[in-house]
């Protein structure tokens, strides 16, 4: 078998397995992570409505150094989101963290949004 078509079997499996135990609604959205290389998102999803309550990006923040760290920019992103949320009224959500590791960008930006008032 090619190994890159096993290597996506396995990370289908295990983001199926993930988004199976979690499910956004209005009053709990899911926290989706998307990391790439060359940047960092993340958005709050309705899954019951399929919305999208609030987004961000690591290309969008306005105070991104070129020069930064990709786990500074990554801690920036979750404060964006998590102000972007507490305006609209989200209090609480849970993290889809993916296939990734929760280490790295993906643990500085949920620690980040935790830490600007986003209950995770």
């Amino acid at each position: 078998m090619n190994p890159r078509k096993e290597l996506n079997q396995v990370r289908t499996r295990r983001v199926n397995r993930v988004r199976g135990h979690i499910v956004g609604t209005a009053l709990r959205p899911r926290l989706a992570i998307f990391r790439s290389n060359r940047g960092l998102e993340a958005q709050l999803i309705d899954d019951q409505t399929g919305r999208t309550l609030a987004a961000a990006s690591s290309r969008n923040l306005p105070d991104k150094k070129s020069k930064s760290a990709k786990v500074s920019i990554a801690a920036l992103v979750g404060q964006d989101l998590a102000a972007k949320a507490v305006a609209a009224g989200i209090v609480k959500a849970a993290v889809d963290r993916r296939w990734y590791k929760y280490h790295g960008r993906v643990k500085a930006l949920v620690e980040a949004a935790r830490q600007s008032g986003l209950q995770l």
